[in-house]
């Protein structure tokens, strides 16, 4: 079988547990923070202990900062193909484009019945699943006018399209026999089957059957990612994903090669397994089919995988701009500094990378805060001669503009805060334990993390005065724009200037 050569993804799969309810977002979360991915719950509506998918995607999305979520597989047969497109799109929209589509045709059919499902054999299930994959992407196409479909399963007589997703979603489908792989082939963007519904030695022929669908429907084979979802214990063992994650990243590199699978999403139901996967597994399967493939950047092809060259420490804490306020928030020269790094010590890529990942985290906010000071500014503007405002509708743009800002400002604040909190309840327990000279540097920041949390109050309660109409509305909303955005660059450079390098030492975990 070929390698199709698409670029390698890692992700997970959790049980949507409705008793475990806060766990399960917690795991979400930390799969983001970790680098994974993709984030993914199956979708059984009829299973009164699970939470409801699309409810619990949306809750992730909205706690995460770049993990794409999907549901591992939407069930069709009680998901009507309108409302669950405008589902997925509006998801998409609202996360920034990090939504992604998996689709089953359905089973547990006495469930679905049961719930006002209709119930199919396995052959209607995949004609109504082709006909709802078709009106889901007519749904999509803004520009496409009325959508029009008289099938067998589903009549829809001009609804209109939209909203359109902000990146083109992918389809991926839950696939096993022929009639399915020939859908995949013909419609879907991926397949995403399960380990434990197969055994390893049948993707070759379920990939052959894709890409003749594939070929036949005037496409190439290798427009269809090959998605798998696996599950497996780090272990002495010697079958497939049951050894160290050496064993598992070489088991994984060896699939990809040989069969064209490049996406694997682990279920997973604790941390532990969250963080070995992200952090051993991925990086060495990446590794070792970057060199196999001869890619830039990856090791020799040539005998066995070469070991990381460490170098000195590259990333570097981004300096922070002049200040915006006088007042203080903080006496910055009393903050404690860590040990010394070692100047002679060198650090793989892999090691490197954790601090780097905290700069793009805190990037991503900076750019947040950005938008929101931007935002501000165009508020400030737009409402500086509330007197002159006479009308009507335009007193209600005007409240509009506030209310936008409010919900900016609420959703940046929430992002602010899921991030501190993460950082309080598992890096910086995990640095203590690692290194107890970090204490006091560790103390300083999560008592900036309050702190920031009464700033961000303080936002909050001038934006109420704002959408009020009290007077000095807006500049009080400026002025607390200014002091949060003094405190934030400063402890986030901080932070960096203090965690770079004990994090390429000791990992986020």
């Amino acid at each position: 079988m070929p390698d199709y050569r698409h670029d390698l993804q890692f992700g997970v799969f959790i049980t949507p547990a409705a008793a475990q309810a806060g766990a399960v977002v917690e795991l979400s979360r930390l799969a983001d923070v970790a680098g994974l991915d993709i984030v993914s719950f199956q979708d059984h509506p009829y299973q009164p202990a699970f939470l409801d998918t699309w409810t619990l995607l949306s809750v992730v999305a909205a706690r995460t900062t770049n993990i794409r979520v999907a549901p591992n597989v939407a069930n069709v047969p009680l998901r009507p193909p309108v409302l669950l497109a405008r589902s997925a799109a509006s998801l998409d929209v609202l996360s920034g484009g990090r939504v992604e589509l998996g689709l089953g045709a359905g089973a547990f059919w006495d469930g679905i019945a049961a719930n006002g499902g209709r119930r199919l054999t396995p052959g209607q299930a995949v004609d109504q699943l082709s006909e709802a994959i078709d009106v889901i992407r007519a749904t999509w196409d803004a520009g496409g006018g009325p959508v029009h479909h008289h099938g067998t399963h589903y009549t829809i007589d001009g609804a209109k399209p939209g909203p359109p997703p902000a990146h083109p979603i992918e389809i991926w489908l839950g696939a096993y026999k022929p009639r399915m792989l020939a859908l995949t082939g013909a419609k879907a963007d991926g397949w995403i089957p399960s380990l434990s519904y197969l055994e390893l030695d049948q993707l070759a022929e379920m990939n052959a059957r894709i890409d003749a669908a594939a070929a036949e429907a005037g496409r190439r084979p290798d427009e269809i990612r090959r998605l798998f979802n696996v599950n497996g214990s780090f272990g002495g063992g010697a079958g497939f994903l049951e050894g160290t994650p050496r064993q598992w990243a070489d088991q994984l590199a060896e699939l990809t090669l040989t069969s064209g699978m490049s996406a694997y999403v682990l279920a997973v139901s604790s941390a532990d397994e969250v963080r070995r996967f992200a952090e051993e597994v991925a990086p060495a399967t990446r590794e070792q089919v970057a060199a196999a493939r001869g890619e830039p950047g990856g090791p020799s092809p040539t005998g066995p995988v070469a070991a990381e060259s460490p170098e000195p420490l590259t990333a570097r804490p981004t300096p922070v701009p002049e200040r915006l306020t006088s007042e203080n928030v903080w006496d910055e020269t009393t903050r404690p500094s860590g040990p010394a790094p070692d100047p002679a010590r060198t650090y793989t890529p892999h090691e490197q990378a954790a601090g780097r990942h905290l700069i793009d985290v805190h990037d991503a906010l900076r750019a947040e805060l950005d938008q929101l000071r931007d935002l501000v500014e165009q508020v400030a503007a737009g409402g500086a001669d509330p007197a002159a405002v006479r009308s009507f509708i335009n007193r209600m743009t005007i409240r509009q503009n506030n209310w936008t800002l409010g919900t900016f400002c609420e959703t940046y604040c929430r992002t602010v805060t899921n991030h501190h909190v993460l950082e309080d309840r598992s890096v910086f327990p995990h640095l203590r334990r690692r290194e107890e000279a970090l204490g006091p540097v560790i103390d300083r920041l999560e008592e900036e993390h309050e702190q920031i949390a009464d700033l961000l109050e303080r936002v909050d309660r001038a934006l109420v005065a704002l959408v009020a109409a009290e007077e000095d509305g807006i500049d009080r909303v400026a002025r607390a724009m200014d002091l949060l955005t003094d405190a934030l660059l400063s402890h986030f450079s901080y932070e960096e200037r203090e965690l770079i390098e004990p994090l390429a030492r000791h990992g986020f975990y």
